[in-house]
């Protein structure tokens, strides 16, 4: 994921969804190399219960827009 979208991905997760740093890592650290990627992160936090599925919905319209 090019850098830039990654830290705007990131900066809204944190600030819009008051994600922990430590939540974000985790998924970062639990997807292997292709699943570490912007498309693949919300699904991974998803299934680690670190997002709710109306959080998951803020996400995707997120990334659409982005």
């Amino acid at each position: 994921m090019e850098t830039k979208k990654r830290r705007a991905f990131i900066k809204f997760l944190k600030e819009e969804l008051a994600l922990p740093t430590s939540a974000i890592d985790l998924a970062v650290r639990h997807g292997d190399s292709s699943s570490a990627q912007l498309p693949h992160l919300p699904m991974i936090l998803w299934q680690y219960g670190l997002i709710t599925i109306a959080q998951l919905d803020q996400i995707f319209d997120w990334m659409e827009q982005a």
